[in-house]
């Protein structure tokens, strides 16, 4: 199969785009190195898939990458003639609840404007699938617990949510006026190695390894889904080749989770008890934006995809330190 892949250089998609690779997908991945992050941590991410050799040192197949913006419609049309793609997998964004807050207008440029010069290249290039990453944030605040995916998500409460659900919207547009077969995956809070510098488990591990203060936002009661990084691969792969055999348009949205909570503190506490270490805390007021609890009901993806979660979070953040450590020594 031919893949496309946006924000092949990220977290999830670097993962995605090395498992498509290593059982022998042609993928091509596109991204733009966008400055949220730094770009050596991206190219770091892409290294393994590049060379065509994954961790365990086995073989793995095709991949190219080109360097690109989705907001330049010139540099898509670019990637899709080199992909020739049967599965575009969109996972390009910026991402962040406070970041959002402090540039909604670049969120929506990026996220929603993007987007959309995704499905444009779909119908102008002969592309029939696309799989999408969405976000748990859609669920906002009138959705009730477990998240489940008939939920209106009338009511986002940062500007990246918003601009998440405004994706959701647009790609059934395209569904309905273009014959687009469209999934849409959201995804609840991702981690695992090569996880954003800028998020909680790697953050925390980073600073209470140094011995250095954690800032916590409210009491700690907040609680997240999280969902470890293979578990997340594997519901994009089965998506993949869904889309790869429908023989009619299709329009599907799917709860990627770990289908169980943790709460701030808990999150402090095991990612402390894995390195060995007595955290210190700087208490903090709530922030604006963020949802109290997340937690994915996860039936429909694993009756229509076979989705199951197999890595608890007790057993992922000890994995997650165990990378941490093998990175940092390097």
């Amino acid at each position: 199969m031919r893949v496309f892949v946006t924000g092949a250089a990220g977290f999830i998609g670097s993962h995605l785009c090395e498992r498509l690779a290593s059982r022998g997908d042609a993928v091509v991945g596109f991204d733009n190195f966008d400055a949220f992050y730094g770009r050596p941590i991206k190219e770091r991410n892409l290294r393994e898939v590049l060379t065509g050799v994954d961790a365990s040192g086995t073989k793995t197949g095709s991949f190219a990458f080109i360097e690109g913006d989705i907001r330049q419609p010139e540099a898509l049309a670019a990637g899709f003639r080199t992909a020739a793609p049967d599965v575009v997998v969109h996972l390009a964004a910026l991402a962040g609840v406070r970041p959002s807050i402090a540039e909604p207008g670049r969120y929506a440029d990026v996220n929603v404007r993007g987007t959309q010069n995704i499905l444009d290249a779909c119908h102008a290039h002969g592309v029939t699938r696309l799989a999408q990453a969405s976000s748990s944030s859609v669920y906002g605040l009138d959705s009730a617990v477990p998240f489940r995916e008939s939920d209106p998500c009338l009511r986002p409460v940062s500007p990246y949510a918003a601009t998440k659900r405004a994706c959701e919207l647009i790609a059934f547009t395209a569904h309905h006026l273009n014959a687009l077969s469209v999934t849409n995956l959201r995804f609840f809070t991702v981690y695992g190695p090569r996880q954003r510098p800028d998020l909680a488990i790697h953050k925390f591990t980073r600073l209470i390894s140094a011995g250095q203060p954690i800032q916590l936002f409210g009491d700690g009661s907040t609680s997240r889904d999280y969902t470890w990084i293979d578990d997340i691969v594997d519901g994009c792969v089965a998506s993949v080749d869904q889309l790869a055999g429908d023989q009619t348009p299709a329009f599907r949205t799917y709860n990627l989770g770990g289908s169980q909570t943790t709460t701030l503190r808990q999150l402090v506490d095991l990612i402390a008890g894995a390195l060995g270490r007595t955290p210190a805390i700087e208490p903090l007021p709530e922030q604006p934006g963020d949802m109290k609890r997340t937690l994915a009901d996860v039936s429909l993806a694993a009756r229509e995809l076979g989705y199951q979660p197999h890595v608890p979070i007790g057993e992922g953040i000890t994995r997650f330190v165990e990378w941490y450590r093998r990175t940092h020594a390097a």
